[in-house]
């Protein structure tokens, strides 16, 4: 079992609000006011545009960025108080994206609109982490995870590798991803998208809702309430697009971070689905929980939180484990548990899991966050209170 590390402090924004305390209240209430419908399709689209970018730095200036700013402000006085005592070189800044600026690089290719003063820089996929170093002038290794929906939960397994190489004390970690024509319509030329909300685990389910948002984390080596403990990742490389319908990639990543923790299945408590509500991807993983965790009765209470916050693709990973570190938060003093909002329709076809209803109530200890990708990229982690 490898040390812990600390989630010290988070700062996120999404489609259930600005900061802690609006997402979590929402979130607890399985408030779903945050998917709008835009054309055919509700998206989970963030209130605004995000914060200003300083005018040093509008070559990155992108949704996608401001975005990420707004989150990471959220928590600028523990950066500081981080800087004061480390130095700026031992603060490293990892993020995850999958789209990056590339809204702002599609409207830029419109006949007649490529401003003279466009920078590439802004749909670089490297443009998050270069952006947010500069913004808070921190000069620790820097650089961005881009592998498609795993982006912002691969990248907690690459900060805490570099704390534990002694390369930084401390890490800027978590993700951010905007909507993007791009991803919208190539989702919908998969015909992966629902016209309704996603209604993750049910027979009904017919495809995913896509968001965005961002979320940081600062995390270092000082004992704080609550700590990352497992990290487990693999990549069966299935197929390209569709998942091992066995799980056996996901079963291997649970079964890694459980090992990484030092825990046993029974010591989790609650597990924030993928829950895509497409069709192989929850049929997969309702496959590999009971793998990993038995028949429903043994299983921890699960939800898929994307019902309330669109699949926020690169961004998902961080955000969902924003919302995991949330419900063990003082926040949830009432020990609500992440409700799973669906059409109450179980599949026959899937293994039963113990889906966690709305405003049902459970002490919550340890939390587990699934995420998998494309290209059967599978990465778990496992968070607890300290």
């Amino acid at each position: 079992m490898s040390p812990p590390v600390f989630l010290q402090e988070l700062g996120v924004v999404c489609a259930l609000g600005h900061g802690k305390a609006e997402v979590w209240r929402r979130a607890s209430r399985g408030d779903q006011s945050g998917l709008v419908h835009d054309g055919p399709f509700p998206l989970g689209r963030t209130r605004g545009d995000g914060l200003p970018i300083p005018a040093a730095l509008r070559a990155h200036d992108s949704r996608n960025n401001r975005l990420l700013l707004q989150a990471t402000e959220q928590i600028r006085a523990a950066i500081e108080t981080a800087r004061s005592k480390l130095g700026s070189h031992r603060i490293g800044v990892v993020i995850g994206t999958s789209t990056s600026g590339i809204e702002e690089g599609l409207q830029a290719l419109r006949p007649g609109s490529v401003a003279e003063d466009f920078e590439y820089q802004r749909q670089e996929i490297g443009s998050p982490a270069v952006f947010l170093a500069s913004a808070l002038e921190l000069t620790g290794p820097a650089y961005v995870v881009s592998t498609a929906c795993t982006s912002s939960a691969r990248v907690f397994a690459s900060a805490r590798r570099l704390m534990r190489l002694g390369l930084a004390d401390a890490v800027l970690v978590g993700g951010a991803d905007s909507l993007a024509t791009l991803t919208v319509a190539g989702f919908h030329s998969l015909e992966s998208v629902s016209r309704k909300p996603c209604n993750p685990m049910s027979l009904n389910r017919d495809g995913l809702t896509i968001g965005d948002g961002a979320a940081v984390f600062l995390l270092g080596k000082e004992p704080s309430p609550i700590a990352l403990v497992g990290v487990g990742s693999c990549s069966d490389a299935h197929h390209m697009s569709a998942p091992d319908p066995q799980g056996a990639g996901a079963t291997r990543a649970m079964r890694a971070a459980l090992e990484d923790a030092g825990l046993e299945p029974r010591d989790v408590d609650a597990l924030n689905l993928h829950g895509t509500a497409t069709r192989l991807n929850d049929a997969m993983e309702a496959q590999a929980l009971c793998t990993v965790f038995g028949a429903s009765a043994t299983q921890p209470f699960s939800s898929s939180t994307k019902p309330m916050t669109g699949h926020a693709l690169g961004a998902a990973g961080a955000i969902e484990l924003a919302l995991s570190w949330l419900a063990l938060s003082p926040l949830n003093e009432a020990h609500h548990l992440l409700p799973h909002l669906w059409d109450g329709v179980a599949d026959p076809r899937l293994p039963a899991l113990r889906l966690a209803e709305l405003d049902q109530r459970a002490p919550v200890r340890t939390m587990m966050s699934n995420s998998f990708a494309f290209g059967g990229n599978n990465v778990t982690l496992i968070i607890k209170r300290a």
